[in-house]
């Protein structure tokens, strides 16, 4: 049984440092899916992240959806970002993109989505909630979507979730993997 533990949205320094701090305490590595202007403003965050050893992914350098985008702009965006992220990975903020957009990146990109989003960032949810949605959602194989941003930390979604499904995670058998 596996999960692949990933993170959107960084690096930053009010939060990715913690996470990082998390992950090396229960001895696991994470896939974060990089935006490309946060790695501009923090490059020493992001080395941390490269130094301890996790996946770094392009997320577009200012975390655009491709549906609000020309494929053109939306790709040079994505280019734009991998001036500061070197990666063979993409994530699409919110999961949208046109097919075009899709065509474009699969030249030089494996495309990576998720299938359980814990729902962190949200305001309508307690911490407790977001747990669960881990708890009752995962299956071998899953990608897991938290967030080392802001809004994930501000309302002490991810402090209180994010320890808690490691340990759910170990204590259920799950191994965990990086791409």
């Amino acid at each position: 049984k596996c999960v692949y533990l990933t993170f959107d949205d960084g690096p930053i320094p009010e939060v990715t440092p913690w996470v990082l701090d998390i992950l090396d305490k229960y001895g696991v590595k994470a896939t974060f899916f990089c935006v490309g202007d946060n790695v501009r403003k923090h490059p020493d965050i992001y080395q941390m992240v490269l130094d301890r050893g996790h996946r770094v992914v392009n997320h577009t350098f200012n975390h655009i959806q491709g549906i609000r985008f020309w494929t053109k702009n939306y790709l040079a965006n994505v280019e734009k970002a991998a001036e500061y992220i070197k990666s063979d990975l993409f994530r699409p903020p919110h999961g949208h993109m046109r097919f075009p957009q899709v065509v474009g990146l699969r030249r030089h990109y494996r495309i990576i989505m998720w299938d359980l989003v814990t729902r962190d960032y949200s305001k309508c949810i307690r911490p407790e909630q977001v747990l669960d949605n881990v708890k009752h959602y995962v299956r071998n194989g899953s990608i897991i979507t938290f967030h080392d941003s802001l809004k994930s930390w501000n309302n002490g979604n991810l402090q209180y979730a994010l320890p808690r499904a490691i340990e759910f995670l170990k204590a259920e058998g799950y191994e965990f993997k990086v791409f």
